[in-house]
């Protein structure tokens, strides 16, 4: 990304979503077929269907779902275009990814929250269903919130081979 400004979305121009830990984010629902996800997001289909160890579609909105025999398992909130989520009032998309992980640990410590690593030093938050990845934007680092079914976060394989990088509208 060098030499290419990516904007990065104002709290005020994003979606604002709740947080639902252990069902979900804003209007996705765990469990949902890729049919009742759009028309949660209410658009007409995905932007792009991608296969791997889980079904991933990308959506034009900075949000990427995944899914596990067909339903809803995964949200990954972009850090440039994503929807934003607070927890505790404090926003977690597209913030300096440093100061959001110390944030997390300090609730986690607070709260007696559950934290988990994966094997690239991502933090998550099983209680909470929340799995705290990075995006790179331009020369900053910045935080890219991924709401996961907790299966998803209690196995290893799942855990880490969830995505690393920010849903394609972000990267072009």
């Amino acid at each position: 990304m060098d030499g290419v400004r990516v904007k990065v979305r104002a709290d005020e121009e994003r979606e604002h979503w709740e947080l639902l830990p252990a069902t979900g984010v804003g209007p996705l629902r765990f469990g949902m077929s890729p049919a009742m996800a759009a028309d949660a997001l209410q658009v007409p289909a995905p932007r792009a269907l991608v296969g791997g160890p889980y079904a991933q579609e990308d959506f034009a909105n900075g949000v990427s779902v995944f899914y596990d025999a067909g339903k809803l398992a995964c949200v990954a909130l972009d850090a440039v275009a994503g929807p934003q989520i607070f927890l505790a009032g404090v926003p977690l998309t597209g913030r300096d990814h440093e100061d959001i992980s110390q944030y997390l640990l300090e609730y986690a410590a607070e709260y007696g929250c559950c934290l988990l690593y994966t094997t690239d030093g991502s933090l998550s938050l099983t209680d909470l269903g929340l799995l705290l990845r990075s995006q790179q934007v331009g020369d900053a680092c910045l935080s890219r919130p991924l709401i996961v079914i907790e299966e998803w976060l209690e196995s290893t394989y799942y855990r880490d081979h969830l995505p690393l990088e920010g849903a394609p509208a972000a990267r072009q």
